[in-house]
C-alpha cells in the first residue's frame, strides 16, 4: 500500500502563516472592540435623549393649562418604540400613580426636586430596560412632589450599534484585503532576494568555493556561513583523500616494484637456494608495505578534523605511558636495545584521546629503536610541570639527527641522510599530527650524551565542575 509522500515545509506558508494569524486573531478583537465602542455610544445618546424626554414630560406636567393631564399626541409620543411599547409613569407623593404604567418599576434612590435626572436599569416583563427619574413640583396642587419616570427598551441601542458596527467593518475590510495583499506581495517579493544565492549553486558542479556574497541577506548569513564551513571541511576532507592517495603510491610503488622483480625471478630460476632467497625478500617488502600502509592510516587519521570535544577525556599519564612501554619490552629486547620507564609516583593527568596518544608513543619509541641501533638504551620520561601541564621525553643514546635537520624531523617522509634502516618517513609527521590535535607542542634536541630526544609537552587539563576534576 503507498502512501503519498509528506508535504514538504513551505517558508511562504510559514510566513504568510505567522502574519496572516495574527491579523486574523486582531480583525475579530477589533470587531469586538468596535461593537462595543458603538454600543457606548449608543448607550450614551439614548440616555441623552431619555433624560430630556424626561424634562419635556416634566415641563408638559408642570404646564397649568394642560392641569396635569397629557395631550394624546404626547402620550403616543412618550409611548412610541419600534418594537413595542414605550414606558412611563408620572407618580404623586400626595395622590399616587398619575399617568402611565403602574407596574413601572422606580428608581432605588429618587432624585430631590430640581436635582439631575438619574439613570439606571431595570426589568419589566421580562424585558431589560434603561430608564430615568426625576423629581418635580406640582402646579396644580401646590406642595406635592411629582416623581417622573421614563423608560425604553435597548433594541435601538443594538440596533445602532450594528449599524456603527457594519460600517466599521466594510471599512476595515477594505483596509484588511489592502493588508494582506501587500503582506502576500512582501513576502513572495523579499524572497526573490534568494535567487541569486540559488542560481550560484545551481551553477556550481565540482566547486566548494564559499558561497556568500554582498548580495546575501543578514538573515541568510548564519546559513551561507555554515554551508561555506561545511565546503572547508570538505574541502580538508577530499585533500586528506587525494593526499593519503599520492603518499600511498609513492609509498609503495618500490616495495610493490620489489615484489614483481622476486616473483620474476624465482620463476624464472627454480632453484631452491634461489626460491628461498626470493621469498625472504618477498616477505621483508610486504612486512615494509603492510608497515607503510598502516603508518599512511595513521597518518590520515591524525590529519582527520579534530573532534577535541568529543573525543578528548581526562586521562592518567602515569598509568598510560608505564602501559604502552611494557607492551613494546619484548620487541626492544629483540633489536638489542634496552627500553626503560621514569616517571612520578603522583598522578599526572591530561585531556586528550587513549588510541591517538597510544599511536604517538609507539611511533616514538619504534622511530628510538629502529634508528638508535643494537646496545643503545630508550629512555621514556614523564615529567610534571608546575603549571599543571606534563612532558613527556622519549630519548636515546643512538646516533642521533646533524642539529641543522632537527626542524625537519616532523616532516612526512623525511630522513635523516646516511640512515641504514628502512623506514617511511611518516613516524614523527603523525607524532606532530597527534600533538597537534591534543594542543600539544613537539620539540627536537640532541640527547644528553649523544643521540635524539623528542619532548611533547601537554597543556593542562580544563576545570571541571568548579575547577575539581572528576575521579579517575
Amino acid at each position: 500500500m503507498s502512501h503519498a509522500p509528506a508535504r514538504r515545509p513551505s517558508l511562504r506558508r510559514r510566513l504568510l502563516g505567522f502574519l496572516l494569524i495574527p491579523v486574523t486573531v486582531l480583525m475579530v478583537l477589533d470587531i469586538a472592540l468596535t461593537y462595543g465602542v458603538a454600543l457606548g455610544y449608543a448607550n450614551h445618546v439614548h440616555d441623552r435623549d431619555l433624560g430630556d424626554d424626561a424634562l419635556t414630560l416634566a415641563k408638559m406636567m408642570g404646564n397649568e393649562q394642560l392641569g396635569g393631564e397629557l395631550s394624546p399626541q404626547a402620550r403616543f409620543l412618550l409611548q412610541y418604540d419600534p418594537t413595542g411599547e414605550g414606558y412611563f409613569s408620572v407618580v404623586s407623593r400626595q395622590h399616587g400613580l398619575l399617568a402611565g404604567n403602574e407596574h413601572l418599576p422606580q428608581a432605588a434612590r429618587i432624585p430631590a426636586v430640581g436635582a439631575p435626572p438619574e439613570l439606571f436599569d431595570t426589568r419589566m416583563d421580562r424585558r431589560p430596560l434603561r430608564a430615568v427619574t426625576l423629581s418635580t413640583t406640582s402646579s396644580s396642587h401646590p406642595g406635592d412632589t411629582l416623581v417622573i419616570t421614563v423608560a425604553e427598551t435597548l433594541h435601538d441601542r443594538h440596533v445602532q450599534a450594528r449599524s456603527i458596527l457594519l460600517l466599521a467593518i466594510l471599512t476595515q475590510a477594505l483596509l484588511i484585503v489592502c493588508v494582506l495583499s501587500l503582506v502576500w506581495f512582501g513576502v513572495t517579493h523579499g524572497l526573490r532576494v534568494l535567487d541569486p544565492l540559488t542560481l550560484r549553486l545551481a551553477r556550481r558542479t565540482h566547486e566548494l568555493t564559499p558561497i556568500g556574497g554582498p548580495d546575501v541577506p543578514q538573515e541568510i548569513l548564519p546559513l551561507t556561513r555554515t554551508i561555506d564551513a561545511l565546503f572547508a571541511r570538505l574541502r580538508g576532507m577530499l585533500a586528506l583523500h587525494d593526499r593519503f592517495i599520492a603518499d600511498a603510491a609513492h609509498q609503495l610503488r618500490t616495495p610493490l616494484t620489489g615484489l614483481s622483480l622476486h616473483v620474476e625471478r624465482a620463476l624464472a630460476d627454480p632453484d631452491p637456494a634461489t626460491v628461498r632467497d626470493a621469498l625472504t625478500h618477498i616477505r621483508r617488502l610486504t612486512q615494509r608495505a603492510a608497515r607503510t600502509t598502516a603508518q599512511l592510516l595513521a597518518l590520515t587519521r591524525a590529519q582527520a578534523p579534530s573532534t577535541d570535544t568529543v573525543e578528548h577525556v581526562p586521562l592518567e599519564l602515569t598509568r598510560l605511558i608505564p602501559e604502552a612501554v611494557m607492551q613494546r619490552v619484548h620487541e626492544a629486547l629483540a633489536a638489542g636495545v634496552d627500553l626503560g620507564y621514569q616517571g612520578p609516583e603522583q598522578a599526572l593527568s591530561i585531556d586528550g584521546h587513549a588510541a591517538s596518544l597510544h599511536d604517538l608513543l609507539d611511533n616514538l619509541i619504534d622511530n628510538s629503536i629502529r634508528y638508535a641501533g643494537r646496545g643503545s638504551t630508550v629512555t621514556v620520561s614523564l615529567q610534571a610541570r608546575p603549571d599543571g601541564g606534563a612532558n613527556l621525553l622519549v630519548e636515546d643514546n643512538g646516533p642521533g639527527v646533524p642539529p641543522e635537520l632537527l626542524p625537519r624531523l616532523s616532516e612526512r617522509f623525511f630522513r635523516a641522510p646516511g640512515t641504514n634502516e628502512e623506514g617511511s618517513g611518516l613516524g614523527l609527521a603523525i607524532v606532530q599530527r597527534i600533538a597537534e590535535r591534543h594542543h600539544a607542542e613537539v620539540s627536537y634536541r640532541l640527547g644528553e650524551e649523544r643521540g635524539l630526544c623528542v619532548e611533547v609537552r601537554f597543556p593542562p587539563p580544563r576545570a571541571r565542575d568548579g575547577g575539581a576534576l572528576p575521579p579517575r
